[in-house]
């Protein structure tokens, strides 16, 4: 028994310091919310899935003392219910046998801490055992807060709750297991439930509120649970030890101590999908019933404690005729003899007999601080009853004597500071109905007055809703003559629940402590939900909505056109995929696929593509980079002005159709590098967005060919002939196969080759009316800058690139009847592609930080070499690194046998009328005329030459990165660039030496 009593971890008592958040015993999940029209159909069909239950809930409440032994007692009076003297009981008490029962003097011979003290041959006078179905037990110092050392510790020792729990685990039946506990230095609530009442406790959170030193120490304070009745029927239990003293000023503090932890008390958010608010954490205040117990220390206000003494002592007296003589259970300062009942005597009830308990505790009552401060409306008075006191104060005794009160110097007046009071839904929402008519009468009192008018002449009667007929003027109600009737409780769930007070008692016969142990045994029904019942009626429900839901829900269908892949597509796609395959793709050649959206529906259908996930190789949009969706109708007037492809909207009426294209292209450098890394895909997920409806996945693929295209100089050494889709994916072996990048020398190559046929074809087929159309005569930048097409349809370049990927001829990529120019033109900017992506560069990082060292080192010491020294000095910094080397070298030779053969082209003719005298525009270097040779020819080398190194000055070289350069520092570095480059453009030989 002690292992499933014990069930809850003792590390819940981890650190729990005063005034924490709460502290959940189940685990925080995430709230999902549902369908508001689910949750409400679902809520008006509850009574098919839930079923009535009755629990019997027993409350206790006791303030230990600090002392050793205490626990002892606990299962005799908490669980047994034991210790009771019927005689001077509270409701609801049972009839026992007091003949068998342990005397109060052989009783207090025997008393130890090491068991139990109540007397021996004792029966239950309460609901006990397996009668009850949840045990909500408060303990007030369980250690001695009286202690610095214990108040102002910053953590809860949990070998104290492990003794109290050991303790109670021993005493319950079998089954008993332990759901809530929340310590809080001095203060333990423990709640257990029965094996049939478990299963149906839900959402447990526990907190405290620490109101002590500072007014947040745990000396004084709070620890509270709130448990879940079968999903429906919310219960809060607040264990409270309130300030201390007789005084005006204590007597304050007990109020704000009680406003601090219901203003503080907050449990975690109630995770039962019935619930239609589950945002918030709740407080108290928001349950269907609320249970406040323990050491609230109110006491007896304006009467000497004397005098409740003696009138108290009369009644310990006359309950034991046989040990009223030896005068070892009463205080010997009554001032009244023993009370003896004639036999002739006729009885008399108790509320008419002034010599009864009854009619003394009801003249105590009115003096009683709680009382009065709930009819004053400063504590306890929004809606919080207690049942009927029938028992004698539970403050103060002496320890080890059961009817013997406070006979120390102190001589504490008895008082009824251990209190349970209780709260249902109903008695607070009454209470904030009358708070607000209250508010609305006295505010129309204030308009009334305002405009003059005074009633109080024409009052007949004046009636305060506060003191006039307030039912805490008669303080017991209860009539033993009739059986008190259940409360009929609205829950915030929409349910209503029977609640009813059994029992309220003391028990007076337990004398470990200096307080007497209180309890009250609670009835409660309430209606359970069936998980089983509940999931079959959602799922029913669910369908419902669903299909009355889709009827009048757009809806479209999305088909792929598989019809438009190619021919080679087919041979290698998969049938069973159901997106859009692209088959092969490869740089600059793009893809396109059609796709067609009908609108299936009853009701017209809006949609477009949503945002896709992002991720990091790619941008945020609805799209891929790599991929255009073109529609064939304009999108709808509300999203025509819309700047992003994602805001879009298209809208098709029922039965209509709607066709798209999709067109796939890569032609990004970066997006190009991350493929060939393999660091990204062509995989892709569209979602079409239905508004109001539901979303259309439509996966995409393709299959990535490698290019040669963002590689390094040492790894294109070492491609094989046939180009780099030989491989099929397989890394180089590692053999240097070439001394130059093979791609490069063919480019250069097949430039040279094609400039020198564009420039014999337009010799040879000129006139002298057209030669300066020519190109290369009003653009000394010619061929490397060029009006090269740069459409969304232009894929020579690509073509290009696929040539050089697969070693083929370049005429492959060229469309049937292009001049010779354009194809040049197309090249030249192949080349330069190509040299732009270069992951290291012609001329790398760090050859070009050795370069500037010594340009600079050179120009702060004012030293000038002449030319061939200074190319000397070049190629020996090239020359550590060979294949760069002859890379920057053939180049070189290229751009050198281009410029002859444009030079020699423009020679002029004694019929050119602009050749001596005009020479073409310089789009790359601006260059000032005298700055050039007075020779027309070498004037035009000159300029061509200058205009080259710009060009190849932006391709070649690998800097540092110029995004925190200044705009000068990068025209600097770039002329020093530009520099090394016309170093070895020029030739003695040409006459630009």
């Amino acid at each position: 028994m002690a292992s499933s009593a014990s069930s809850v971890s003792s590390e819940r008592l981890d650190a729990n310091i005063p005034g924490a958040f709460p502290h959940s015993n189940a685990s925080q999940t995430q709230i999902s919310t549902t369908h508001q029209n689910l949750t409400q159909a679902l809520y008006a069909r509850r009574a098919e899935y839930t079923r009535p239950r009755q629990v019997r809930i027993k409350v206790g409440s006791w303030n230990t003392a600090g002392l050793k032994g205490v626990e002892q007692d606990i299962g005799a009076w908490f669980v047994d219910g034991k210790g009771i003297e019927e005689s001077l009981a509270g409701l609801g008490v049972r009839e026992s046998d007091a003949s068998a029962k342990e005397s109060i003097s052989a009783q207090e011979a025997r008393q130890t801490s090491l068991a139990p003290t109540v007397p021996k041959n004792d029966t239950a006078a309460v609901a006990s055992n397996e009668e009850v179905g949840l045990y909500v037990l408060g303990l007030q110092e369980v250690v001695d807060i009286s202690s610095a050392t214990e108040a102002l510790r910053p953590y809860t020792d949990p070998s104290v709750a492990n003794k109290w729990k050991a303790s109670v685990a021993t005493a319950l039946p079998n089954g008993y297991q332990l759901v809530a506990e929340q310590q809080l230095i001095g203060l333990l609530l423990l709640i257990y439930a029965s094996p049939e009442v478990h299963p149906h406790v839900k959402s447990v959170s526990t907190t405290s509120v620490g109101t002590g030193l500072m007014g947040y120490m745990g000396n004084k304070g709070a620890v509270t649970a709130r448990i879940v009745l079968g999903e429906t029927t919310r219960l809060v239990f607040v264990n409270s030890h309130l300030a201390a003293g007789a005084d005006k000023t204590s007597l304050e503090r007990r109020n704000w101590d009680a406003g601090q932890i219901t203003s503080r008390t907050r449990f975690d958010p109630i995770t039962d999908a019935m619930d239609l608010n589950q945002g918030q954490g709740e407080g108290i205040g928001d349950e269907d019933f609320a249970f406040w117990f323990g050491d609230l220390n109110y006491r007896l206000e304006g009467i000497p404690g004397d005098d409740v003494r003696r009138l108290l002592t009369v009644h310990t007296l006359a309950h034991d005729h046989e040990d009223a003589k030896d005068n070892t259970s009463i205080s010997g300062d009554s001032g009244y003899a023993s009370k003896r009942d004639s036999e002739d005597a006729v009885p008399v009830p108790p509320e008419l007999d002034p010599a009864s308990l009854h009619t003394t505790i009801n003249s105590l009552l009115p003096h009683d601080e709680l009382r009065q401060q709930q009819k004053a409306g400063k504590a306890f008075h929004d809606g919080w009853e207690e049942g009927p006191i029938r028992f004698l104060p539970t403050y103060k005794y002496d320890v080890g004597k059961v009817g013997v009160f406070d006979s120390s110097e102190k001589r504490r007046g008895p008082s009824w500071c251990d209190r349970i009071l209780y709260r249902t839904r109903a008695s607070r929402n009454q209470y904030n109905l009358k708070a607000k008519e209250r508010e609305e009468a006295q505010k129309k009192d204030e308009e009334m007055k305002a405009q003059g008018l005074d009633q109080d002449d024409d009052v007949l009667y004046d009636y305060d809703p506060d003191t006039d007929g307030d039912k805490n003027d008669s303080y017991d109600e209860y009539d033993e003559s009739q059986d008190p009737e259940p409360e009929i409780v609205p829950t915030k769930a929409g349910f209503s629940d029977e609640f009813l007070l059994e029992s309220y008692t003391s028990h007076l016969r337990v004398i470990s402590s200096d307080h007497k142990p209180l309890e009250a045994v609670f009835s409660l029904k309430y209606d359970a939900v069936m998980p089983e019942l509940k999931t079959a009626i959602h799922q029913e429900v669910a369908r419902e909505l669903d299909r009355q839901e889709n009827e009048g829900r757009p809806s479209v269908a999305l088909v792929v056109d598989h019809s438009t892949h190619t021919f080679e597509d087919k041979d290698t796609a998969d049938s069973n995929f159901d997106g859009v395959d692209f088959g092969d793709v490869s740089y600059g050649k793009s893809r396109r696929r059609n796709i067609t959206i009908a609108n299936t529906g009853r009701v017209p259908a809006t949609f477009g593509f949503a945002m896709r996930p992002v991720d990091q190789n790619q941008p945020e949009g609805a799209f891929p980079p790599w991929l255009k969706v073109r529609f064939e109708r304009e999108p709808d007037t509300a999203s025509k002005s819309a700047s992003d492809e994602m805001d879009a909207q298209y809208t098709l009426q029922p039965a209509d159709v709607c066709n798209a294209e999709l067109k796939l292209k890569v032609d990004s450098p970066d997006m190009v590098r991350l493929l060939n890394e393999g660091t990204s895909s062509l995989d892709d997920v569209l979602v079409l967005r239905v508004e109001n409806g539901r979303d259309h996945f439509l996966p995409l693929r393709a299959h990535w060919q490698p290019s040669s295209l963002t590689r390094a100089v040492d790894k294109l050494i070492k491609i094989p002939e046939g180009g780099i889709r030989k491989l099929q994916g397989q890394k180089p072996d590692g053999e240097v196969r070439w001394s130059v990048p093979r791609e490069i020398f063919r480019l250069t190559d097949s430039l040279e080759d094609m400039t020198e046929r564009a420039l014999a074809e337009w010799d040879m087929t000129g006139h002298e009316g057209n030669k300066e159309n020519a190109p290369w005569q009003h653009n000394a930048a010619w061929p490397f800058v060029s009006q090269v097409k740069d459409s969304e349809d232009d894929e020579v370049m690509g073509g290009i690139i696929e040539s050089l990927d697969c070693d083929e001829s370049f005429d492959l990529a060229f469309p049937g009847g292009m001049p010779p120019r354009e194809k040049t033109e197309y090249v030249a900017e192949a080349l330069l592609l190509f040299l732009r992506t270069l992951q290291d560069g012609v001329i790398t990082k760090s050859l070009w930080e050795k370069l500037e060292e010594g340009i600079a080192t050179r120009e702060k010491s004012k030293q000038q070499l002449d030319r061939d020294d200074e190319k000397m000095w070049v190629l020996e910094i090239l020359a550590t690194a060979p294949n760069h080397n002859a890379t920057f070298l053939l180049l070189i030779s290229m751009l050198q046998n281009i410029t002859h053969q444009i030079a020699e082209a423009g020679k002029a003719k004694p019929s050119t009328p602009r050749a001596s005298t005009e020479l073409p525009a310089s789009p790359r270097a601006p260059v000032r005329r005298r700055t050039l040779s007075k020779v027309p020819n070498i004037a035009l080398r000159q300029l061509i030459q200058r205009n080259y190194a710009t060009v190849f000055a932006d391709v070649v070289f690998r800097g540092v990165s110029a995004e925190k350069m200044r705009e000068k520092e990068k025209a600097v570095r770039k002329e020093k660039m530009a520099r090394v480059v016309e170093l070895f453009l020029k030739n003695e030989d040409d006459g630009t030496g």
